[in-house]
């Protein structure tokens, strides 16, 4: 069934909703990694996964209020272990730019390039995420009217107030805005509870993250790509 009042704007989670974000990161990785095998060796030596966990684990109990940013656990993160290996710790924002360079280098969904150039010439897209993908880096800024990220506004999904802020970008009402994501208690119930509607975007490639049967039923509708969901907004626009 299409939705009972057609949107009026889109708000759209980037991370696994329009590219798989697991590919970009173990990339991103590898790539600083090497960075700090020139650069640093000795942090390079130890800078494993583990060491990654345990290093957040203590910044975000020292520093509670930056759980919402990305960027700042990454980067800081990287100071600490720099520090702790014996090096320079100034050299973590140079590290921290080769990182997020990389990090920006994504492959799209095959699905995605044309249905946001369909709905770009019909609504408002704003993007929405918790992340620190930047839309104009990726190559999508010419489809978007506005972004909305975690560690710009200081506070992430599911709080309702980074999606109030994306509706505010676009002028209209919650209600008749539309919210897509991969994540169903992030992008999903939290956008619902902001007052928008919500699609759940459950690609195949990244079912088995969020199975469906362990969801509560309100997380519904469910599409497997954006064109089902271009195709279900089509039979609901006026006049179809």
């Amino acid at each position: 069934m299409p939705p009972s009042i057609p949107p009026r704007a889109i708000t759209l989670d980037l991370d696994d909703t329009l590219w798989p974000v697991g590919p970009t990161l173990v990339e991103a990785e590898t790539t600083l990694a090497g960075w700090l095998r020139e650069h640093a060796p000795r942090t390079a030596a130890s800078y494993d996964a583990e060491v990654r966990a345990s290093i957040r684990r203590r910044l975000l109990q020292a520093h509670p209020e930056h759980n919402h940013d990305l960027s700042f656990l990454r980067r800081e993160g990287l100071r600490l272990a720099i520090h702790e290996a014996g090096e320079d710790p100034a050299l973590a924002d140079d590290g921290f730019e080769v990182f997020l360079a990389a990090r920006q280098r994504v492959g799209f969904f095959d699905d995605v390039l044309p249905v946001l150039e369909h709905w770009s010439r019909r609504y408002p897209l704003v993007a929405v995420s918790n992340g620190n993908a930047d839309i104009e880096r990726v190559g999508l800024a010419r489809f978007f009217t506005a972004s909305v990220s975690a560690h710009e506004i200081g506070f992430a999904k599911p709080d309702p107030r980074i999606f109030l802020a994306a509706c505010k970008l676009t002028g209209i009402e919650p209600q008749q805005v539309l919210h897509l994501g991969d994540d169903p208690q992030a992008d999903i119930l939290g956008a619902r509870e902001a007052g928008l509607q919500a699609a759940w975007v459950c690609r195949p490639e990244i079912v088995h993250r969020h199975p469906p049967q362990t969801l509560a039923p309100e997380v519904g509708p469910r599409f497997d790509s954006l064109r089902d969901v271009a195709a279900w907004l089509d039979g609901a626009a006026p006049g179809a």
